[in-house]
């Protein structure tokens, strides 16, 4: 059997159902609250306090409740609050992810032992999965990734530009993916080549 690769070269504008992916991702459902979702943050990484990935996602989270609070003197006070705090966890863990990036349910980061670069647009869905030395961001020209629901990042690899990351993409370890990746696809290499999958991913 052989693997067919997928071409993602064209200028026309796409009529894929992933088209309508930014719009469905960019409000996932509300969790209860922030310390349930920063509950669900410490069983998934581990139960361990001391684990950088559940550290820097407290951050997030506290600066992403800061971000929401209506009265301006409070918002102000909790955001001065999170920058003094960041400029301390950021810089020891070197996982940083603004909190104006808008993640989805259970992110998960599966090693937090290099860094993490996410670009405070990026919209992320449910389950996202990702590794060590990532970069999700923009490419030189502006704009930046949406990545769908059940997407993994392997290690070293770099999500660039205005490109939109279907559903259930397993994107492998030193990839550079600048082009749309339709769901249900494997991503292999840089420049990225990508495959559509063989069987239903778990």
């Amino acid at each position: 059997m052989f693997l067919t690769r997928i071409s993602t070269k064209s200028n026309e504008p796409s009529t894929s159902p992933d088209v309508a992916l930014a719009a469905e991702v960019q409000a996932p459902p509300a969790p209860s609250s922030m310390w349930g979702t920063m509950r669900a943050d410490y069983r998934r990484h581990g139960s361990e306090v001391t684990s950088g990935a559940f550290i820097s996602l407290c951050i997030y989270r506290f600066g992403r409740w800061g971000l929401q609070r209506r009265n301006r003197l409070a918002r102000g006070l909790v955001m001065k609050t999170y920058g003094f705090m960041n400029l301390f966890v950021a810089n020891f863990t070197k996982i940083w992810i603004p909190p104006h990036v808008t993640i989805g349910r259970d992110f998960h980061i599966v090693h937090h032992e290099g860094s993490l670069s996410i670009h405070p647009d990026v919209v992320i869905g449910d389950r996202l999965g990702v590794m060590h030395n990532v970069t999700i961001g923009t490419n030189m020209r502006g704009g930046v990734p949406t990545i769908g629901d059940d997407v993994f990042i392997g290690t070293n690899s770099t999500v660039l530009g205005p490109i939109r990351i279907g559903d259930r993409v397993r994107i492998g370890a030193n990839c550079g993916v600048t082009t749309n990746v339709p769901s249900d696809s494997i991503v292999v290499g840089s420049p990225a080549r990508i495959y559509p999958r063989l069987g239903p991913f778990k």
